[in-house]
């Protein structure tokens, strides 16, 4: 359900485009995690990072560069005029991607890969190869990053002289790449051997070892993302 309900709140905000209505959004979602989530605040400012920087770059990209420059001019620097809309453009843009990408890393570090495919399978009545082959992939993903570490060393003990120049060791990372791949490859048909031999047809089951309900908590949470919402969207009704 927490997927939709985000889902449903990014499709929403794609329709607005007045700076108050993202803004308003993104305040209440840092709100929701500040009050009900126990996320780790020092990985969320560090992923935060680079979408400020986008954002901040949306926003005198679009002053700078906008096509619409009629109004009243606000602001003015040499030759460069600022208007009214160009500022409301700038801000939105750079407002609509902190809330999205907020949203985006609330889903991400407050959601367990293992319970959201059982809950898109029991729930949204995902098709089991997909949803289980998905589940592979995230559990293949630190497997992945062990083996190019692993790869990586074996070479320096052959000799392979790490480059010093970052683009000479881009185009070396060819030579990690390849037996990775190899290796990446050889273990996906392991698993599916092995899911074949326990019984594994992607067949729809009628029972689960672990059942995923939407509960109390999950009902209050998605209340309160649909208040923020429909508060963000009316925002000009109680500002005026």
């Amino acid at each position: 359900m927490k997927f939709v309900v985000i889902t449903l709140c990014m499709f929403t905000m794609a329709f607005f485009f007045d700076p108050w209505t993202p803004l308003v959004f993104w305040v209440g979602v840092l709100l929701l995690q500040l009050l009900f989530s126990q996320i780790d605040w020092k990985k969320w400012l560090l992923f935060i990072l680079p979408f400020v920087i986008m954002a901040f770059g949306y926003f005198w990209t679009t002053l700078l560069f906008a096509k619409e420059t009629t109004g009243p001019i606000i602001w003015s620097f040499g030759s460069i005029n600022v208007t009214e809309i160009q500022l409301d453009h700038a801000l939105s843009l750079s407002f609509r991607v902190l809330a999205f990408s907020s949203l985006s890393l609330l889903f991400a570090l407050t959601t367990n890969p293992d319970t959201f495919i059982l809950s898109l399978m029991q729930q949204l009545k995902l098709s089991p190869k997909i949803a289980y082959g998905v589940l592979v992939g995230f559990q293949f993903l630190p497997v992945i990053k062990d083996e190019f570490k692993q790869i990586q060393q074996a070479q320096r003990l052959r000799g392979v002289v790490q480059k010093k120049n970052a683009f000479q060791r881009l185009l070396a990372t060819r030579l990690v790449l390849i037996p990775l791949l190899a290796g990446a490859v050889r273990k996906a048909e392991r698993s599916a051997f092995a899911m074949e031999a326990r019984g594994f047809t992607g067949e729809r089951r009628s029972s689960y070892l672990h059942v995923i309900t939407v509960g109390k908590v999950d009902a209050l949470l998605i209340v309160l993302f649909l208040f923020v919402l429909v508060l963000s969207c009316t925002n000009s009704f109680w500002l005026g």
